[in-house]
């Protein structure tokens, strides 16, 4: 019912003239703080970091892939891919293997790659669940789509290169 009331209140507030408190920015990083180390705590049980899985995921779903193409669709710079790589490679989740050409290389999850990332999503399950669960599943949902309908709405604005990559 707890839920309910906030997504009341969410609709509400939308409704009304309202004037935004305090600093978006400061609160979103609280926030996004606070679930990353929920997430990041729960991840250190199978010795990845969340970033890590993410990346275990994303070469899983889409590879074999070049390094360029797979920084792309995680929208990370390409030096920050390969510096979350390396663990991978060297821990033999991940190889860089020849791609069509001599200048190319291609993304490929290993076998031992793939039961790392099975082992960590029983994890990521158990964090999402936690976190459902603390927030209740109505605000997930009503957090998801203001994410995305916001996602959708900041990306008309222009994003100069800064150097994040989040």
């Amino acid at each position: 019912m707890q839920a309910d009331t906030s997504l009341q209140r969410l609709g509400a507030s939308a409704a009304t003239t309202a004037v935004p408190q305090g600093c978006t920015n400061f609160k979103l990083r609280q926030l996004m703080r606070r679930v990353a180390n929920h997430y990041d705590v729960e991840m250190a049980r199978c010795g990845l970091k969340t970033t890590q899985y993410s990346l275990l995921s994303h070469v899983l779903k889409l590879g074999p892939i070049r390094p360029g193409d797979l920084a792309a669709e995680m929208k990370m710079d390409a030096s920050t891919l390969t510096r979350n790589l390396r663990p991978l490679v060297d821990a033999g989740w991940v190889t860089l293997e020849a791609g069509a050409d001599a200048r190319s290389r291609l993304v490929h999850i290993t076998d031992a790659g793939r039961d790392k990332r099975a082992e960590a999503q029983r994890h990521w399950k158990a964090a999402q669940l936690a976190l459902n669960n603390a927030l209740g599943a109505d605000r997930v949902v009503a957090l998801h789509a203001l994410v995305d309908d916001s996602l959708q709405l900041l990306a008309a604005l222009p994003h100069p290169e800064t150097g994040h990559d989040d």
